[in-house]
């Protein structure tokens, strides 16, 4: 709760800013301010609701002001960034006219008003289109070439679902057309990455119900990922998972076989987990076969550097989206070593899927949500 009330002050204050910025500092009639006013509270209300759903509030009736209220930081986002822009744009005019000794303050009025208006019409229609490229999931395909990898498995075809962030905005419809999705691939295997959630085992545990419909012979692989453990014991979402027909790898590995030949899957868990869930690479590769093919989940790409250091073949993550909202991608590198897609960290080959939920915001900008169909061949 404690959580929900610092971001709520926190919200309150961006909503002032906004009042000031758009509405005192454009002149805006008064006949406007009232109504836009009561239009920003009610924003910050369900932007208050979305961070405490799935955590504090039931999603049964905190998901719908909650889909409201985290789409409205999308557009904070952008009216932000707009803001910045008309900042930058009123500053060049107040030099130019001081250069020519004239008073600034009309045209700076003019460029304020126009300025703010371009940057919300920008900003609505930017997530409203990325709303909708949130919504459903596609399907990629790549095919990822592995010297290593034994002939038998040449061809093998591995979903990679990741960071799907059930919860407080989206629930079980939203996992149940990811499974449907999935299983219309007809995988080998399929590997969840980890953030499948945002909230507690209590209020969101029912959401993932329909990840039991997953099915793939070689079976259905679970790791941990940083927001299992935001709101408690990420243990027990780890033990619901195995009650789903999921088999989770918590810093361990299984054999796989596939004709005559076998290759090891390992598993740890995310990068950031607290004792005693730290990863631990290598206990799950203790003891293992130098000559046999690892295959490792684990879900920040930031993990292949130790994974290239104990000889793993190929490691696929998730955690990135692909930045999910334009231009945070830019900033991802400053944490991660690869943002999307396929990528190589010394020895080891990388795939980084841009995940099938959304954290936060149910929005993707220039940053498609994936479920990704890995093809391994031997090359």
């Amino acid at each position: 709760m404690s959580r929900v009330i610092f971001v709520g002050v926190f919200l309150l204050l961006v909503t002032l800013f906004l009042h000031w910025r758009f509405l005192y500092v454009t002149r805006a009639p008064t006949r406007l301010k009232r109504p836009a006013d009561v239009v920003l509270l009610l924003l910050w209300l369900c932007a208050l609701i979305g961070f405490g759903s799935g955590v504090v509030f039931d999603p049964s009736w905190a998901r719908g002001p909650a889909f409201v209220g985290l789409t409205w930081l999308a557009v904070v986002l952008y009216l932000f960034l707009g803001t910045v822009l008309v900042g930058l744009v009123c500053t060049v005019v107040r030099v130019v006219f001081a250069m020519m000794r004239r008073d600034s303050a009309a045209a700076r009025l003019r460029v304020s008003r126009v300025g703010s208006a371009i940057t919300a019409l920008v900003s609505v229609v930017a997530v409203g289109y990325g709303l909708v490229e949130a919504a459903t999931p596609r399907v990629t395909n790549t095919d990822v070439a592995l010297e290593r990898l034994p002939a038998e498995f040449d061809g093998v075809r591995v979903a990679l679902v990741s960071d799907i962030h059930a919860g407080p905005s989206r629930g079980a419809d939203f996992v149940r057309k990811v499974v449907d999705s999935v299983n219309a691939q007809k995988p080998d295997l399929v590997l969840l990455d980890g953030d499948l959630i945002d909230g507690t085992v209590e209020l969101v545990g029912p959401d993932l119900e329909p990840l039991r419909d997953l099915d793939a012979p070689l079976g259905v692989f679970a790791v941990s990922g940083n927001h299992e453990f935001y709101a408690g014991d990420g243990g027990e979402w780890l033990d619901l998972w195995s009650t789903l027909g999921i088999d989770v790898l918590r810093n361990e590995r299984t054999t796989l076989t596939r004709g005559d030949a076998a290759i090891d899957l390992a598993g740890i868990n995310d990068a950031t987990a607290p004792a005693p869930y730290e990863p631990d690479l290598g206990a799950a590769l203790e003891g293992i076969d130098p000559d046999r093919f690892v295959l490792l989940m684990a879900h920040q790409p930031l993990q292949a550097v130790e994974a290239s250091d104990f000889g793993v073949d190929m490691q696929v993550s998730g955690h990135t989206h692909g930045g999910q909202i334009w231009p945070i991608r830019y900033l991802v590198p400053l944490q991660q070593p690869s943002v999307e897609g396929l990528d190589t960290i010394d020895n080891t080959t990388l795939y980084t899927t841009r995940g099938a939920g959304a954290w936060g915001p149910p929005v993707r900008v220039a940053a498609p949500p994936e479920i990704a169909m890995l093809e391994l061949t031997r090359g």
